[in-house]
């Protein structure tokens, strides 16, 4: 059901963990399935210089997470607005719709950083 992208995002995920020096910490749940997501950066000079993150959820939420952050890590703020929940999908080799959700959480949280900013 899984590509073997998302299996190998979720046995060893990318930043996972706090940021304690972040500089922008956002919190995003899905209502519908409950998957939770806590993205964390660290913004220098205009550009993600660090992201961490936690979730609760399901391979695809983990996997999803997981690429986010590889994706975002030295792109600036202007870069950083195109990314989508259906690149961060087919980055993953393209998730089934039924698990679509985990790639839209990660845009979710993405997009509230960036109204913070």
């Amino acid at each position: 059901m899984y590509s073997a992208v998302v299996l190998e995002h979720c046995e060893h995920p990318r930043n996972a963990g706090d940021l304690p020096d972040a500089t922008n910490t956002v919190n995003v749940t899905n209502p519908v399935c409950g998957d939770e997501l806590r993205l964390a950066v660290r913004i220098e000079n205009g550009r993600i210089a660090a992201a961490r993150f936690r979730t609760r959820g399901c391979k695809a939420a983990i996997a999803s997470a997981s690429l986010l952050t590889e994706l975002i890590v030295g792109k600036t703020i202007e870069e950083i607005r195109h990314i989508t929940a259906e690149q961060i999908s087919q980055a993953l080799g393209g998730l089934p719709a039924a698990t679509r959700h985990g790639s839209q959480l990660a845009e979710d949280a993405l997009d509230e950083i960036l109204e913070q900013l």
